[in-house]
């Protein structure tokens, strides 16, 4: 059957990419294979790039008859998509940035599941092992670029954000782009989307014609954070922990916006990492920044780190409040100190070879209410152990709340429960009802119910 918002299409890929061989197509055109469905979910995401909905679930159920499969021919490949969404199209013709994006899907999918079979080559491995995997995840997808000034700046920040705190990202990411610096985020909606649409009319202004636009995100989330269509470089990393890892390696400063539970998580990562010894001396720009209207959110995640990790992590980051050209500016100057200290220690622009990341950000957490209830969080361990616990606490409500697979876990199996010490835990439970009154766990609007239960009895 033929709906009026569906599009049947043979979609040939922008520019070239290279030919498949018989053993990638027969792995990725398999209807029952897991690697089939991975692909086809990850592709309506990008199809479905204008819908507001953040519920993974509702859209496969709204768009339950798309089917997409590979066809091969002598001078490359071509995609058969059946009932797409319409909003893909003009006149019948697939908009340029989706077209991209959809072969970004293909490129990567098969490079990281049949060059590196990630779960059983990466299970035990090494840090150094892990890092030089996430290079080369991003270099196949040709994200390097042999710049002679580090200009990548990294925007955090949630999808469900209010319409002021969006156009204050717009703003910062403005000032960003006249001072000719490029924009990477999780490539969604919200405070992820703000700063590359006011850096792409910035560069205009500069007349610069190749900023960057980076997109970095995961199987798990797309489908709840759609790319956005301003992205011009997208690279879906196989998990969570890798896709932080890309963030921090390809980044030269970070910028944090008001967010949720995702944008807590990505906080604790980079604070854990920055406060391990091997980091003590490597600089690493980060700002947390919103309209004055925002400012009691920070207060809450300043109180938070403060109480938990202790002034030494706090001393990690700067506060900026309602004032985009001051943000713009620290990041600018800062640049520089970072590029000393790559030219002093011989390291990359392009990649953030020195910074150190134990293991224990790296091995994916998959959540499970064994799992979450085992978390250490106490404050008996270093303070990078205890930012790692606590990033996979945040890591498990992300699932619960936006995740396929996690909201059918707690769907089936209840919320999950969170123990610890119990001052710990009544900071967290306090930071957590903060996001639920504040609406930042769901798009503004929809009802949220808890996919945990902090128990501080």
């Amino acid at each position: 059957m033929q709906y009026e918002d569906r599009v049947d299409a043979l979609v040939a890929p922008k520019g070239a990419l290279e030919m498949l061989s018989q053993d990638e197509i027969a792995r990725i055109s398999e209807d029952s294979s897991e690697l089939h469905e991975l692909f086809r979910r990850c592709s309506l995401a990008i199809l479905n790039c204008g819908s507001d909905s953040d519920d993974p679930q509702a859209v496969l159920e709204e768009f339950h008859d798309f089917q997409i499969s590979i066809v091969q021919q002598e001078r490359g490949v071509k995609l058969q998509l059946e009932n797409a969404p319409s909003s893909a199209f003009v006149d019948g013709k697939m908009i340029q940035s989706v077209r991209e994006m959809l072969f970004c899907v293909l490129r990567d999918i098969i490079f990281t599941h049949h060059e590196y079979d990630l779960e059983k080559a990466l299970e035990n491995a090494s840090s150094d092992k892990i890092t030089n995997t996430v290079f080369n995840l991003l270099r196949n997808a040709n994200v390097f670029r042999r710049s002679p000034e580090p200009n990548l700046i990294v925007c955090w920040g949630g999808h469900s954000i209010a319409r002021h705190e969006y156009d204050y990202t717009k703003v910062v990411g403005h000032e960003l782009g006249l001072r000719e610096l490029n924009i990477c985020t999780g490539c969604g909606p919200g405070a992820m989307k703000g700063p590359m649409k006011g850096a792409a009319i910035a560069h205009t202004k500069q007349r610069l014609s190749d900023g960057v636009y980076l997109g970095l995100t995961e199987p798990g989330i797309i489908a709840a954070e759609s790319p956005n269509p301003i992205v011009n470089q997208l690279v879906i990393l196989p998990d969570i922990e890798k896709r932080l890892e890309a963030f921090v390696r390809a980044g030269h400063g970070i910028i944090v916006f008001p967010g949720g539970a995702g944008t807590a998580e990505e906080i604790l990562y980079l604070l854990g990492i920055l406060l391990h010894p091997n980091n003590k001396n490597v600089p690493f720009p980060l700002v947390f920044t919103g309209p004055k209207e925002s400012a009691a959110y920070f207060e809450q995640i300043d109180e938070f780190i403060g109480t938990v990790l202790g002034k030494e992590a706090q001393d990690k980051y700067q506060i900026i409040i309602d004032d985009p050209v001051a943000v713009a500016r620290t990041m600018k100057e800062q640049m520089e100190e970072v590029r000393s200290f790559r030219k002093q220690h011989h390291d990359a622009f392009y990649y953030n070879w020195k910074l150190f990341i134990p293991e224990t950000f790296q091995h994916p957490f998959e959540p499970t209410h064994e799992k979450v209830a085992a978390l250490n969080l106490h404050f008996d361990q270093a303070l990078h152990d205890l930012a790692a616990n606590l990033r996979r606490a945040f890591s498990s409500i992300v699932a619960g709340n936006v995740k396929a697979q996690g909201v059918a876990y707690i769907k089936a199996h209840g919320p999950f429960e969170i123990h610890g010490d119990k001052a710990l835990l009544a900071k967290l439970d306090a930071l957590l009802k903060a996001f639920v009154e504040q609406q930042r766990m769901k798009l503004p609007g929809t009802k949220y119910v808890p996919c945990y239960k902090v128990i501080t009895e």
